[in-house]
């Protein structure tokens, strides 16, 4: 399977480079969005799970991050 990499962006959506596959709670896909696709995490997008910008017009502003996992031993 190839690589895809998930950007947590601040204010803003989750941003997903490479090949994945999004299903609904029943399974069902949902259309391929290309290399890049942008889930929504503000609630607000009229595309949801996709992201459509509206953050920007709300104000979203995520949560502190997470610290850092510890390496693995």
């Amino acid at each position: 399977m190839d690589e895809f990499v998930i950007t947590v962006r601040p204010n803003g959506p989750y941003v997903i480079r490479g090949p994945v596959k999004i299903v609904d709670a029943e399974g069902n896909p949902y259309p391929d969005q290309g290399p890049v696709t942008a889930l929504c995490r503000c609630g607000r997008s009229q595309r949801r799970p996709f992201c459509d910008g509206s953050h920007k017009l709300v104000g979203f502003e995520h949560a502190e991050p997470a610290p850092p996992s510890s390496p693995s031993p």
